[in-house]
C-alpha cells in the first residue's frame, strides 16, 4: 500500500512547522522535494533545512524532483491548469515509483496548508497508483499576514472573502462584505478599485527573512506597494505575496 503525506510547512519560517508536521516527515520513508528552477530555489532550499532541522529517522530517504511549468499564456486558464496538473501528477508518479516504489510512505512537503489555493489535494487524486492520501495542516499565508500586522482577520459578526487576484482584477470589489484577502496575485490587482475608503495589509516573503510588509490607506500605500513589490522581484527573481483589504466609511 503506498500512502502520500500532505505535509503543511508553514509560510517560511521553520519554527511554523507543528509537532504532527514534524511527525509526519519522520514516519515517511521517502520525502519527495520539488524544484522549480533556479528562480525558485529558495523553495527548495528551505525544504532542505526543514528536512536537515526535523528529520531524526536515519531510514527516511530524500529525493528531489523537477516540477513541470504550467504555461501561463494559455488563453483557456482552466484547461491549461488541468493539465498542468495532469502533467505534475505524472511527474509525481514517475519520482515515487524511481525512489520508493509502489509501496510504503512518501511526504511531500507543502508550503502554507494543501486546503487553500494549493493544488496538492487535486494532484494527489490523479497519481497512478492512487495512493492512500493523509493531510497535516500547516499555517496559512492568512494566518502569518495577520500575525505579521497583529490584525484580526473578521470584523465582530462579519464576514469576510478570500479570492485571488485575477478574480478581483475581473470582478471588482464582492459585493456583501467589507473584508477581502487576496491572494495569488500577479500583477497588483488592488490597483484596478477605487481607493477611496480602502485599507490595505500587505506582506511578501511572510516568515522568511526577505518578509516585508506595509499597511495603509490604499490610495496613500498602493503605489509604495507597487514599487516595493517590483524592487522585491527584480532582487529575488520571484515574490509571494498577500493582502487584505477592508472597506472602511
Amino acid at each position: 500500500m503506498l500512502t502520500l503525506s500532505l505535509i503543511g510547512i508553514g509560510c517560511g519560517d521553520p519554527e511554523q512547522l507543528t509537532l504532527a508536521a514534524i511527525r509526519a516527515i519522520n514516519a515517511a520513508d521517502l520525502v519527495l522535494i520539488p524544484r522549480k528552477g533556479t528562480v525558485k530555489s529558495d523553495l527548495a532550499d528551505l525544504r532542505r533545512l526543514i528536512c536537515a532541522q526535523a528529520l531524526t529517522n536515519s531510514r527516511t530517504r530524500i529525493a528531489e524532483f523537477d516540477l513541470p511549468v504550467r504555461d501561463a499564456g494559455q488563453e483557456d486558464y482552466r484547461k491549461g491548469v488541468d493539465e498542468w496538473h495532469d502533467a505534475v501528477a505524472a511527474t509525481w508518479s514517475r519520482a515515487i515509483a524511481d525512489h520508493l516504489g509502489r509501496g510504503g510512505r512518501v511526504a511531500l512537503l507543502i508550503w502554507g496548508d494543501p486546503s487553500l489555493y494549493d493544488s496538492s489535494l487535486r494532484i494527489a487524486r490523479r497519481l497512478d497508483p492512487l495512493p492512500t492520501i493523509q493531510v497535516v495542516p500547516g499555517i496559512t499565508s492568512i494566518q502569518a499576514l495577520c500575525a505579521a500586522h497583529s490584525l484580526p482577520l473578521n470584523d465582530i459578526g462579519e464576514p469576510f472573502l478570500v479570492t485571488t487576484g485575477r478574480r478581483l482584477r475581473e470582478g471588482s470589489w464582492p459585493p456583501g462584505t467589507d473584508t477581502v484577502v487576496v491572494m495569488l496575485d500577479g500583477g497588483a490587482a488592488f490597483q484596478s478599485l477605487d481607493p477611496k475608503d480602502l485599507h490595505i495589509w500587505w506582506g511578501a516573503y511572510l516568515g522568511m527573512p526577505a518578509q516585508i510588509i506595509m499597511s495603509g490607506a490604499l490610495a496613500e500605500i498602493g503605489p509604495r506597494i507597487v514599487a516595493a513589490r517590483q524592487a522585491a522581484r527584480a532582487k529575488h527573481g520571484w515574490i509571494m505575496d498577500s493582502y487584505i483589504l477592508k472597506r472602511c466609511s
